[in-house]
């Protein structure tokens, strides 16, 4: 399998955390599923984790539009708060210990099944480093528990600028002394890599369940410069080892 010609200057590769490599989901299905756990029966956990992922790009983005920052988990909580109050459960049903632990719950993530693996591969060759937004503590805990082999992590609060600003992109290209023709930015969100397009870098899409619902796959596909499934339906071959494979390692 021949390496795609926009691919083949590349020597770093970028990687989105969440979503992209680790599977939120079914770590916070662990504890709003716990016998602990204070959720009403009315309220549907997975559909719960939908409305909080959707609802913390929603908040992201408005930030971002008006120039404001706020770390991860000051943007979970709030979305939490908000989401749950929609669903009429008030804080004498899901108390405040109880929400911060959900919230500290997205430190806790399994890796998708082809993504230790995978990461194992491409690091042979290519540097290996998260750019994603949040704290170094969010991402160091995600790998800690997820066991993700990464070379280096630059979170937005270390590079002070958040995705999809276009500062993120450059600095990181900045600290791995690289053009953004050698550098291939890694994610499961159109936003991301569009943003990474647009100065310069190439771009790797991978195709996962949980991620980019509303989004249509065909125009994602003719916007990239490659594009991986990595559904669950694609299995441990799929995704980030299959992107090894494509790239020779």
């Amino acid at each position: 399998m021949s390496i795609p010609p926009a691919l083949q200057p590349v020597r770093s590769l970028t990687f989105d955390l969440m979503g992209t490599c680790a599977d939120y989901t079914t770590s916070l299905l662990v504890l709003l599923t716990s016998p602990g756990s204070s959720l009403p029966s009315s309220v549907d956990p997975r559909e719960l984790i939908k409305a909080w992922r959707s609802g913390f790009f929603d908040t992201i983005f408005e930030l971002h539009a008006r120039g404001e920052e706020k770390s991860v988990d000051e943007v979970h909580r709030i979305v939490l708060d908000r989401i749950l109050a929609q669903r009429g459960v008030e804080e004498d049903v899901v108390g405040r210990a109880e929400r911060e632990k959900l919230v500290m719950g997205w430190h806790d993530q399994t890796a998708w099944p082809d993504a230790v693996q995978g990461i194992q591969r491409l690091r042979t060759k290519y540097d290996c480093v998260v750019v994603a937004n949040g704290t170094t503590r969010l991402q160091l805990d995600i790998v800690s528990s997820s066991r993700l082999p990464f070379h280096a992590l630059f979170s937005s609060q270390l590079i002070g600028h958040t995705k999809p600003d276009p500062k993120m992109y450059c600095r990181s290209m900045e600290l791995l002394r690289r053009e953004p023709a050698q550098v291939a930015m890694v994610a499961a969100h159109a936003y991301d890599l569009r943003a990474a397009k647009a100065v310069g870098m190439r771009t790797i899409y991978i195709q996962r369940d949980t991620e980019d619902p509303d989004e249509d796959m065909a125009l994602i596909q003719s916007e990239v410069d490659l594009f991986v499934d990595g559904r669950t339906s694609a299995g441990i071959k799929g995704g980030l080892s299959q992107l090894a494979s494509i790239l020779g390692v």
